[in-house]
């Protein structure tokens, strides 16, 4: 099973630095990291520093990996690929970046298919990306980074444009791919009930640094929301166990 920990991590933009000493306990595969934190707080900038697109101090460190770096896949938040392409050939291309030559097998062609039928989405195969809505062109995203099959996924807002009936389902398909697969599934999102709800472990990122980590129902507290998001709010036990926050007042 693959093990991720942040060690000190930074990275700078010129003279001005985005993140720095990001340290956070052991993630597991299997496990689902919600990272949260305000706008402009250097959760995507995290996500780039993890995946080694851009440099900076400190270490991530992998155990256990069968792929080591290249077993890290990065999902921006925009739609990576041509928009003349169709829906079946960005997400197949996305496979073939981990071959070599361009011989396209049949397992690739089932693999394209399966991420395409779980995300709902093969009814879009041989649509143009130009043509597609915001919340549809998020799934292919979604899919041209699931398609490579990696041990570590960062992503950026993947739910961001999707209605609230496809973001539960993209949550739930996560978590349910990473008990599977025994990945660990990074993912960056404002709505801190959708965090309580499906992620194992919360980080917490304000003003480039770690304000928390670990478990979502001890890191996401009365007292953080008020230093971190400068609000008062309550935290209920709901059905089932499960936490909810509900906002009182600005701080």
């Amino acid at each position: 099973m693959v093990k991720l920990q942040l060690e000190n991590l930074g990275a700078r933009y010129g003279q001005r630095e985005i993140i720095r000493d990001v340290t956070t306990t052991t993630f597991f595969g299997g496990q689902v990291v919600a990272v949260v934190g305000p706008n402009a707080a250097g959760k995507s900038t995290l996500f780039k520093r993890m995946a080694g697109l851009i440099d900076g101090p400190g270490h991530v460190i992998l155990q256990d990996s069968k792929k080591g770096a290249q077993g890290i896949s990065y999902m921006p938040q925009g739609l990576n690929a041509s928009a003349r392409l169709t829906v079946y050939e960005s997400v197949l291309l996305a496979r073939k970046q981990l071959t070599a030559g361009w011989v396209v097998h049949d397992d690739e062609l089932k693999r394209v298919d399966e991420i395409l039928a779980a995300l709902g989405i093969t009814g879009l195969s041989f649509r143009n990306l130009g043509e597609l809505s915001g919340g549809q062109q998020q799934l292919v995203s979604i899919a041209q980074t699931l398609v490579r099959e990696p041990e570590i996924l960062l992503m950026d807002e993947p739910t961001s444009a999707l209605d609230m009936h496809r973001q539960v389902q993209v949550l739930d398909f996560m978590r349910t791919l990473a008990r599977k697969r025994e990945v660990i599934v990074f993912i960056a999102i404002h709505d801190l009930n959708q965090a309580l709800r499906f992620a194992d472990q919360v980080l917490v990122i304000a003003d480039g640094t770690t304000q928390g980590s670990g478990p979502g129902n001890e890191v996401i507290t009365r007292q953080m929301l008020r230093n971190v998001y400068k609000v008062e709010a309550r935290i209920e036990q709901c059905s089932r166990g499960l936490h909810h926050i509900l906002i009182d007042d600005i701080v």
